[in-house]
């Protein structure tokens, strides 16, 4: 079982000697998570790039960053040889920041790995022919509760996991993500896709995948913003399930957002706070439960998914660069794979289910 076996690149370790960091884009992932992440775990941004010179002016006064530049290329020409690139940018404007990249140069891709398999194919490939030593900002993995909890069941404290369920029923203010209004996908892409990656990152690749998703027939302007995936495994006794619906407007009484682990010795329950209540968000928890008790436990841990979890995105890509570690466990030949699960979601979708019918029926 794959959730046994702890990858280097989830012992919450950090660069002996960390790489100075071009980050390139300006927008709100990079004000609200990459730069305090990196601020906090002393990471060196050594510039921030964006088109809109003015916005990379505004975060590098206020972050302390020495070089500003409005295009890749006039960065790439000033960077130390040893820059770690930070792509914060939408999966269309990535294959050409990509292709102004120095051949052989690390980079993290934010996710998603494009907006279809196709692009994240043609986004591995373009990673391949130039060299380049890329992963996959998929962040969750790294988020406190999650890593605490994944080095729980790897030492086998709840025994064979048997259940994974993920739920989010929130109210999501889309009107702050300005760039998903037009988009043809949404919900699968730019946010299922953190859970099908953390359920990869336990189990490995399913052998099948049922999904819905749907509109909200209130926002004709958003694509789907709710959903229902089930992961399959054939060949043990585990169940995969991941419900979304971001359209709970009904106050904060009874918004949940968890992910939980049910195994044959106990259960381990996290509440991702950010999402409850968002932008504030509520406290994060984490909680073991062993069979046959009644009372659930707190288990201690530091941080929260915002930004702790970029430091580890950022940290094992320059701890695999550096030789510390014998795996990148967020490649992007290992996150293609999340993309596979994602279209196969969206092609259960439109395939829809299996019609009961009655023999007899016409």
């Amino acid at each position: 079982m794959r959730e046994t076996h702890l990858l280097a690149g989830y012992d919450g370790g950090s660069p002996r000697e960390p790489r100075p960091i071009v980050i390139i884009g300006a927008g709100g992932i990079v004000r609200d998570a990459h730069l305090p992440a990196y601020k906090k775990a002393r990471f060196p941004v050594w510039g921030i790039v964006d088109i809109a010179r003015e916005k990379a002016q505004a975060l590098a006064d206020q972050y302390g960053i020495r070089n500003v530049f409005a295009s890749v290329a006039e960065a790439v020409d000033n960077a130390p040889d040893d820059a770690v690139y930070d792509l914060a940018l939408m999966p269309e404007h990535v294959p050409d920041a990509l292709e102004a990249l120095p051949e052989g140069s690390a980079v993290l891709i934010q996710k998603p790995l494009g907006h279809s398999l196709a692009q994240a194919i043609a986004l591995r490939d373009q990673c391949r022919r130039r060299g380049l030593v890329a992963a996959v900002n998929t962040q969750l993995r790294f988020a406190p509760y999650i890593a605490e909890a994944r080095r729980l069941i790897a030492a086998g404290e709840i025994g064979e996991v048997y259940d994974f369920d993920l739920r989010v029923s929130v109210e999501t203010p889309w009107h702050m993500f300005p760039q998903v209004f037009g988009q043809e996908r949404l919900e699968f892409t730019m946010h299922s896709v953190h859970y099908m990656d953390l359920a990869r990152s336990f189990f490995g690749d399913p052998d099948g995948v049922s999904a819905v998703t749907v509109r909200h027939p209130e926002k004709p302007d958003i694509a789907t913003t709710r959903s229902s995936v089930i992961m399959r495994y054939r060949d043990r006794p585990l169940r995969v399930v991941i419900g979304t619906n971001h359209d709970h407007d009904f106050g904060p009484r009874h918004e949940e957002s968890f992910v939980k682990w049910e195994g044959t010795r106990g259960a381990i329950r996290a509440r991702m706070g950010l999402l409850m209540a968002y932008p504030d968000g509520v406290p994060d928890a984490l909680e073991i439960a062993r069979h046959g008790e009644r009372e659930w436990t707190p288990i201690p841990f530091e941080g929260s998914w915002f930004p702790d979890a970029f430091i580890g995105s950022m940290g094992v890509l320059q701890r695999f660069v550096a030789g510390e570690i014998p795996e990148l466990p967020t490649s992007v030949d290992d996150v293609v794979h999340t993309m596979a699960v994602v279209e196969a979601a969206y092609r259960s979708d439109e395939t829809e289910g299996v019609v009961p019918r009655v023999d007899g029926d016409q």
